[in-house]
């Protein structure tokens, strides 16, 4: 069941458990061919420009909203810890990402939580771009992605 947390101060944070072993999970959350088929809020697109998963790796990506307009997004890597954690650092706005896998069996639980650097950009990216709603409808669209990838094998 997913579970999402009432925003509260400058970050967000969501967690899932997956009926994917963490194996299937990792691939879809670090490989580009099938990020791009998931990332992002409900009607958007994305467009993966590069996507180093190394400490210090640049993470450049380009959502396509319904509307026509293009955002794009940059990231860097500040740690990968092999199917267990990614920790990144995305800039405007400024926030930190970390993901959280733990294996259990054919399930995996996984943890998001962002950070923002202020509770002016937290507000901001809330209120105006939705990002708590947008990070429900990104866990949504991972789960029936993996579901395709599950009944693939």
């Amino acid at each position: 069941m997913e579970k999402a947390n009432e925003p509260s101060g400058c970050e967000l944070r969501i967690s899932k458990t997956f009926r994917a072993p963490v194996e299937l999970v990792w691939e879809v959350w670090t490989n580009p061919e099938h990020i791009k088929n998931w990332w992002g809020p409900n009607g958007f697109t994305t467009t993966i420009h590069k996507m180093d998963v190394v400490k210090n790796g640049e993470w450049l990506l380009t959502l396509h909203g319904p509307d026509g307009k293009d955002y794009p997004n940059k990231s860097i890597f500040q740690e990968i810890i092999f199917r267990k954690k990614i920790v990144l650092r995305h800039f405007n706005p400024n926030f930190i990402t970390t993901v959280n896998f733990e294996p259990n069996g054919n399930q995996t639980l996984m943890e998001w939580h962002m950070l923002f650097e202020s509770q002016e950009t937290f507000e901001t990216v809330v209120k105006t771009f939705k990002a708590d709603e947008g990070l429900k409808q990104n866990v949504e669209k991972l789960e029936k992605y993996l579901s395709t990838k599950i009944h693939q094998s």
